[in-house]
């Protein structure tokens, strides 16, 4: 009887958990044409001129063309290039010395007036750096995304080792468990969390440095540098704002996938258990 009940309150929950993400999306998809529909009306009616803001029909049709024009989508790689790069090699550094100063208090201590030294320069004020450096090529894009995003990944594995319960850390090394073994299957399960939250800040992050870097920057490619070209030759808002429209579904959509990662790797957790069943 208890089993049967049970079943019923979870099949309860997971359909008012859908219900409730069903009703999220539409509210969001009506938000969206409202937005678009305004847009429309106010470059169609004269109270904005086209040549600043298109009509979002012409925009909608560029979006389209966009995505089988072939010179745009090898702007678009030239840029996931970078951002795969930058994103891969900050995890690594970031992650590591995350644990390493999570788990020494002394290390902690020794390095946060450095820290907290460089964390506050902008990303931007490096790029004159960069290109003095690196050169205006894929180097600087991803010296830029690495030292932006290292930040988030950074401080959040720093906050999870320091949530590390210490009674399951002193429980695993009375069963005879290494220090090593104690953070490989302890410390860091425990900190997951506080780290896929950095991560999926960082990816947003490192898009829109490598969009910047190559807008600002001049890049000899990449999608800002595509959008630096299309406005300055031939003066095409249209295709500047589908191109804009195609960066934002581009983040959308790799945030997206890391909260799926998100949710299939810590599974285990009762909030990402529970948001799991919700969708299922």
């Amino acid at each position: 009887m208890r089993s049967v009940t049970t079943s019923t309150s979870h099949a309860s929950r997971r359909a008012r958990a859908g219900s409730r993400s069903r009703v999220t999306i539409l509210r969001g998809a009506a938000g969206l044409l409202v937005v678009f529909l305004v847009a429309e009306l106010i470059s169609r009616s004269g109270i904005v001129s086209e040549v600043f803001l298109p009509p979002t029909s012409v925009v909608l049709l560029r979006v389209a063309e966009l995505l089988i024009n072939a010179e745009f989508l090898s702007a678009i790689l030239a840029t996931l290039q970078a951002w795969v790069i930058g994103l891969a090699i900050c995890i690594a550094i970031a992650v590591a010395l995350g644990v390493l100063l999570g788990s020494s208090g002394a290390a902690y201590s020794a390095s946060r007036a450095v820290i907290e030294f460089l964390r506050p320069i902008p990303s931007v004020a490096l790029i004159p750096l960069a290109i003095l450096v690196l050169g205006n090529d894929v180097e600087m894009k991803i010296a830029l995304i690495v030292f932006s995003t290292l930040w988030p990944v950074l401080f959040n594995t720093i906050y999870g080792m320091h949530d590390v319960d210490p009674i399951a850390k002193l429980t695993a090394m009375s069963f005879g468990r290494s220090r090593l073994s104690t953070l490989l299957f302890v410390s860091l399960p425990s900190a997951a969390p506080f780290i896929f939250t950095g991560i999926r800040i960082a990816a947003s992050v490192a898009l829109i440095v490598a969009v910047s870097a190559e807008l600002l920057a001049g890049a000899s490619d990449g999608l800002g540098r595509w959008m630096l070209d299309a406005s300055a030759t031939g003066n095409r808002p249209d295709l500047v704002y589908a191109a804009t429209i195609i960066a934002g579904l581009l983040g959308l959509g790799i945030n997206g996938v890391l909260v799926f990662i998100e949710r299939r790797m810590l599974s285990w957790q009762p909030a990402l258990r529970q948001t799991r069943e919700g969708s299922a």
